[in-house]
């Protein structure tokens, strides 16, 4: 086939993959356009190319989003290059700077952070909801071989869809990044290069074998075409097959789900999952924690939550960390809280007064104490010429809710109230002196309050 021809029809594939979506998904360009995540390299190089004129032909706003990542004595000749590229389109241009460094996820990884989260603030700032990247037909094989070293499930093996949101990768909810050339060789995308004189960057550090993608961009996959011609091609369906797979695994997920989450806290009922069978219940997991907003565990430390959480004693406080979340065992159910939320230091106190503010926030604490005015409550009067303290649990602390009910511990207050062990370890107090006057999710020292003035000062504490 001639690069006239192969040129044409990716020409013509790229602008059905579109014209579907947008027609299919009732989704159309914000009046900002859409952007195209411009590396410079050939595919990107190529993605512009093909947009620009789509675009051209719609009258629709192309803008291109270039990530400076600075590892190359090179990067800033790029950065110049991906500009005047875009002058002579008529294409605007962003571009961002970002530090990538070597520690935690490597190189490879903390640079692919980066680059994303780049994007997803030149997303905002331009406000375009749609950006195009240029994954192609060999970027999908090298995922899927990846992803099978690491010994992945069927969701790594569905490698890269074609449209997805991912609001974690980005930074920012709303943003869909479309891969229209995933059904496009990486052979096309040079016929098309050369047949269009596109000019396009040669990035050295793609040819270190060092990196596992190159090791099996140079090493592995030559090898597996010499020996299958056409595999990458194969390896895209078998991606699209996992993708068909999962979703119907998904869909059993969600209908075992619904058995025992509660919508209005978001816990889970272990009675009502426990008949479940093994591989049923981890399915089951792998969904509950995604709605949480964490990565997913490997199989042995998912086995040793599912562990841990359904042998305990029925009595038993559990308490499990996985990244930033903190999954609690409480009364049978369990529960997905935020580890950020913990307070590491419980000797923290914060002096204020109140001066007649409706609301004071203690990001300490992490929340807001509320001031509203009600017809029993602290005289403001005298409020106003106390010393306060938001302090945590210090110990000892007693509480009279009214006159004609009993002190009690707070023990007793939280078991009343049925407020979990965790959150009670995140709930401040505020105290004059030795004197305690509230405690956040259980009410005011009725000593301290009266109902003899039209207005009286009501404290409530809402958490972030």
């Amino acid at each position: 086939m001639s690069e006239r021809v192969v040129s044409g029809a990716l020409l013509h594939h790229f602008s059905e993959i579109l014209n579907t979506y947008f027609s299919d998904s009732g989704k159309v360009p914000s009046p900002n356009g859409v952007a195209v995540a411009y590396s410079g390299g050939l595919d990107s190089s190529v993605l512009l190319s093909l947009t620009a004129q789509y675009c051209a032909d719609r009258d629709i706003p192309l803008t291109a989003f270039h990530v400076h990542h600075g590892l190359s004595p090179h990067a800033d000749a790029w950065l110049s290059h991906c500009q005047s590229v875009c002058e002579r389109l008529g294409v605007r241009f962003f571009f961002e700077k970002i530090v990538v460094s070597a520690d935690g996820e490597g190189i490879e990884g903390s640079a692919r952070k980066g680059r994303y989260l780049a994007l997803g603030r030149m997303s905002t700032l331009s406000n375009i909801d749609i950006i195009l990247a240029a994954h192609h037909q060999d970027d999908q094989a090298e995922t899927l071989l990846m992803q099978m070293l690491r010994g992945s499930g069927i969701a790594g093996l569905s490698g890269m869809d074609r449209f997805n949101v991912a609001p974690s990768l980005f930074g920012v909810p709303h943003v869909m990044m479309m891969r229209p050339l995933l059904d496009v060789s990486r052979a096309e995308l040079e016929c098309f290069a050369v047949d269009h004189q596109t000019a396009y960057i040669q990035d050295e550090s793609n040819d270190d074998v060092r990196f596992l993608r190159n090791a099996l961009r140079h090493q592995v996959m030559p090898a597996l075409e010499k020996i299958s011609p056409g595999f990458a091609a194969r390896m895209s369906r078998t991606s699209k097959h996992m993708q068909s797979t999962l979703q119907l695994i998904e869909d059993l997920a969600q209908q075992d789900l619904s058995l025992g989450l509660s919508l209005e806290d978001g816990s889970l009922d272990l009675d009502a999952i426990r008949h479940l069978s093994g591989d049923r219940i981890g399915n089951l997991f792998r969904l509950w924690l995604r709605t949480s907003g964490t990565r997913m565990p490997s199989t042995s430390r998912l086995n040793e939550i599912k562990r841990q959480l359904f042998e305990a004693k029925g009595d038993a406080r559990i308490t499990i960390y996985h990244e930033k979340l903190a999954i609690h065992r409480y009364k049978n159910r369990i529960y997905a809280a935020s580890k950020d939320l913990e307070h590491d230091d419980g000797d923290v106190n914060v002096m204020f007064k109140w001066s007649g503010q409706e609301s004071i926030a203690f990001p300490q604490f992490h929340g807001t104490l509320h001031c509203r005015v009600g017809s029993r409550g602290f005289d403001p009067a005298w409020l106003s010429s106390q010393s306060l303290c938001l302090h945590l649990r210090r110990g000892g602390e007693r509480l009279k809710l009214a006159e004609n009910r009993s002190t009690r511990d707070m023990k007793s207050h939280y078991q009343a109230l049925h407020i979990p062990f965790w959150l009670r370890q995140q709930l401040p107090f505020v105290s004059v002196g030795d004197q305690l006057l509230f405690a956040a999710g259980v009410g005011m020292q009725s000593k301290f309050c009266n109902s003899d003035g039209a207005d009286r000062i009501i404290f409530e504490w809402v958490a972030d």
